[in-house]
């Protein structure tokens, strides 16, 4: 969580080629007061390469455990995303 007025933040998870593309398992990214998933995810395409924004575009995402596929779902300080690609196999 945030001591910065006017912010929350977000803990980030990514999963399989998710996280080949970011480079990273996880992060904390800093928003807005008031900043929904698509804020997230302008944020997350900001700060990696076109190849973490291509699979951002096929991806499903987790909010607090619980999937969300509205991207004016708002978030809350301290809220936990998971980036999910598509998956493949049986």
């Amino acid at each position: 969580m945030t001591d910065k007025p006017g912010t929350i933040t977000v803990q980030v998870r990514y999963y399989a080629s998710a996280r080949a593309a970011a480079g990273t398992d996880a992060e904390t990214i800093s928003l807005p007061d008031g900043a929904d998933l698509a804020a997230a995810l302008d944020a997350m395409r900001r700060h990696h390469d076109a190849a973490l924004a291509r699979v951002l575009t096929a991806a499903s995402f987790l909010l607090d455990e619980v999937a969300v596929r509205r991207h004016s779902t708002p978030l809350r300080d301290g809220a936990q995303l998971d980036v999910l690609p598509p998956f493949a196999g049986g």
